[in-house]
Parts: structure tokens; sequence; C-alpha cells
């Protein structure tokens, strides 16, 4: 059994002070794995304190020493590759591509920013003035239970870059990802401070937190509701905020799209991580002339799916992360079937041969009005909605008709008129004729699905903040 009852604050592990312990529980068998003690208010303040008192020194640190702390972060987290693979798989279900994949891109996004900062103007001439970057101060970066380890160290990497002193409090869901990620910090010898990492509730830790005046920034992945709640708070000490929120993402299937190529790249959209990603593509609009085609290859294609062990590399979905959320799933497919929605695949319960485990059946529904409830909430699981519509101009509209707004995917073989099509489409990101992120590239919603952006140059400057020099 193990045990994570240590926050590294100040450079060092030191034990937790909260109360609260909580199972950590192997989503796929349900069985209990170890305890986790989550931080009180007393830690967060620890550790805000522990960046203060780091801020004045590390934020006057040169361009050459931070892209060196970099460097070091980048060669520690894939030192930490095979631990943060085992803690992903084992405490969050995720299919072990999947996890993988995770592990090479916390390595990864310490390296990019490293390029980022390498040719980036602190100093710009801007009419007669001089215009200077400068860093935000200290930054609480909170990151969700279905990306611990890689949304820690996007964030991370670039609040680094930019000079700023961080406390991260993960997801209470993830204790061992958490732990693993620390280590590789810990590993990379930054000065004490400049990173600190406190596990606990968002309703008190990650409140005491968001609302500490020594605080300057709040760059929050999650849902909506949440993302809110923080924005605020933040409001009473004007903290800068960065809100990477809910998704429901629509993928157009153009009329002259290759249905060989384009559904399998609209199903991965759509099942990517289990289907526990805010930019899963779970809404997919089709000519109504193509509906009967491409209703009969979803239906092949999703029963060759295999869902079960994520430890298996021919698993293609994995276990959801705990029992609400496969109750959360199984209350959304009912409500497809009650609201009229026509099953084509998977439906209610656990697959076939899995008796144990919070394993979803991977579920397809057509006939899809997109005022459902299923076309209208992020579902956060294995969800496919596929929506007819009668014209190109129809099928944007419909993607737009969305509270949300965070990514959006295009399938055509015609480059020009995807690209056309993706410039009318309410979204922060349009994927054309792919599903992987350019992670260079600037990420965030509009919408209800955030304020901001993250990655790359876009990403270290909202832990900057503009000063104006003017003289005569």
């Amino acid at each position: 059994m193990r045990t994570f009852d240590q926050n590294y604050i100040d450079g060092a592990f030191i034990p937790v002070t909260g109360d609260e312990l909580v199972d950590i529980v192997d989503p796929a068998t349900e069985q209990v794995l170890g305890h986790a003690r989550l931080a009180s208010r007393e830690d967060a303040r620890r550790a805000v304190e522990a960046a203060m008192r780091a801020q004045p020194a590390f934020g006057h640190t040169s361009v050459d020493e931070r892209i060196a702390m970099l460097g070091r972060l980048q060669a520690a987290m894939l030192a930490h590759a095979d631990a943060l693979l085992e803690a992903t798989i084992t405490e969050y279900g995720g299919p072990v591509a999947r996890a993988q994949w995770v592990a090479s891109y916390a390595s990864q996004c310490f390296g990019d920013a490293a390029r980022a900062l390498s040719s980036y103007a602190f100093e710009r001439p801007v009419g007669g003035s001089i215009v200077v970057m400068e860093p935000v101060g200290v930054s609480a970066l909170f990151a969700p239970w279905n990306s611990t380890a890689g949304t820690m160290a996007s964030k991370l990497a670039a609040a680094i870059a930019a000079g700023c002193a961080a406390v991260i409090k993960p997801s209470e869901l993830s204790p061992w990802q958490a732990h693993v990620v620390a280590r590789a910090i810990h590993a990379a010898a930054l000065p004490p401070g400049v990173v600190n990492i406190v596990t606990g509730r968002g309703a008190d830790v990650g409140a005491e937190i968001g609302t500490h005046p020594g605080v300057a920034k709040l760059s929050f992945t999650g849902s909506t509701p949440t993302g809110k709640l923080i924005a605020r708070a933040a409001v009473d000490t004007m903290k800068r905020v960065s809100l990477a929120l809910t998704g429901k993402s629509a993928s157009l299937l153009l009329d002259d799209a290759d249905l060989e190529t384009a559904l399998p790249l609209a199903l991965g959209a759509a099942f990517m991580n289990s289907g526990q990603a805010c930019v899963a593509g779970t809404r997919l609009l089709v000519p109504r002339a193509r509906m009967p085609e491409v209703a009969e290859r979803l239906r092949s294609a999703v029963a060759a799916l295999r869902v079960g062990d994520p430890r298996d590399p021919a698993i293609a979905i994995g276990p959801m992360v705990n029992r609400a959320q496969y109750e959360r799933v199984q209350h959304f497919i009912r409500r497809g079937v009650d609201q009229g929605a026509t099953l084509i695949a998977g439906g209610e319960g656990r697959p076939d041969g899995l008796d144990c485990g919070w394993f979803v059946r991977p579920t397809v529904f057509v006939d899809v009005r997109n005022d459902m409830d299923i076309a209208r909430e992020e579902i956060f699981g294995p969800v496919l909605s596929v929506l007819p519509v009668d014209s190109e101009d129809e099928a944007i509209a419909v993607a737009n008709d969305s509270p949300y707004g965070l990514q959006a995917y295009v399938f055509s073989t015609d480059a020009a008129r995807a690209r056309h099509v993706a410039s009318r489409l309410q979204a922060g990101t349009v994927l054309i004729n792919r599903v992987a992120p350019d992670l260079l590239a600037p990420f965030g919603g509009v919408k209800q699905s955030g304020v901001g952006r993250e990655f790359g140059v876009a990403g270290m400057e909202a832990f900057l903040e503009t000063k104006t020099l003017t003289s005569d």
C-alpha cells in the first residue's frame, strides 16, 4: 500500500498537516492501492509564502539562467517517465498509449518553453516609448485529474520561462501523479520556493491559494462552473486569470471527405483519453446524404474497439476515473435514449466480460438534435453524438450553436475549403484533417470555454505584465 503524505514546499518534502485521508483506487479493478493525506489551508499558506520569498530574486534571473532551469526540468521529467507512466495507468486508468504520450509530453513542455524564451524580446520600442515585459509575480497553477502531469508541466514551463515562482494545486484525485512530478522537479534543483506543490481540495486549499493577496496570477484548467468561481474570487485582488474550461467540440465531416481516412480520425477525436478530454470531438456533424454509410462504418469501427486493462497495448479505451464519473456517463446515455436519439453502438452498463472496474461501453448515437443533453453537455466519457446536417452553412451554424468553443475539427479533401470553414467556426483551435495539436501554437477557448491562451509564446506571455517607459 502506498502512502502520500508530503507537500513540496520551499525546495523540500514536508509533512502534510491536513486531517483528511483519501483512498487511491485503481479504476480498472476498484481495489484500494494506498492513501493520500490532503493538504490544509495552512499548507497552502506556507506554499504561497515560500513562493513570495523566492519571487524577487527569481524574477530578476537572466534568460540564460531560466533556459538552463528549463533544460534541467526537461531532463528530470524524462528521467521520471517510467514512474509517471506507472502512476498514470494505475491511478487514473489511462490506456498505455495515452500514458506514454503524457510522460513524453510532460518533458517536452519544458523544451518547448525554452525555445519560446530563447528568442523572445522582453524590451521593444513602441512609438516613442520602450515597452518592457516583466514577470507578473507569484502564480497559482491548478491542474485537473484528467491531465495532471501534462497540465502541471505545461503551466509550470510557461511560468518558469516568464520568471514567476509557482504554487501548484493538482486535483485531489491525482496524488500519485503529482508526487512523481514533484520528485522530478526536486531533482532539477531549482532555487527553493520557486516551485511548490500542495495537493488538496478546491474548496479549501484551492480557495486559500486563489484568494491569497500574495498571488498575482491564477491559471486554471477544469470545468466552466469551477472556473467561474475562481474568476469571481480573483476580482477582489484583481489577480490576472487564465482559464481553460469545458469543451463540447464539434467535428465537421464535409461532403467531400474521404470516409476511409476521416472517420477513424473523427472517432479518435471523440474517444481520446477514453473520452475524458476537454477537447474531445463529441459532436460529429455529417451531411444527411452520407448518414447511412457513416452510421454503418461507425458501428463497425466501434465494435472493433477493445475496452479493458489499460496496460494492454491493444486496449483503446480504459476505465473512467472513478464511480462518480462512471455514473455521470451512464446518466447521459440514458438521457440520450429518453430524448429520442438512436443508439447504434454501446449503451448502458459495462462491456461484456468486465464485471468490475469503471468501464463504459463506447457509445454512438445518431439522429441527434443539437438541443438534446448529449449534444449540449460535456459528458467526459466515450459517447459520440452524430448530428445530420443539410448544408455546409447549417453545419457551421450547428457547430457554433453552443455555449462552448474550445476546439473543433474539419475533415475535407479540399484544403482551401476546409480552411474557409475553419475560419467561420467559433473555437480557439481548429484542427484540419488531424487530431494532434501543435504544441507551440496558442491553445485556449472562446465563449464559456475559457479566457487566455497557453503553449508557446502566448503561454509565456500569460505570465508577463506590460510596462511602458516613456521619457522626454
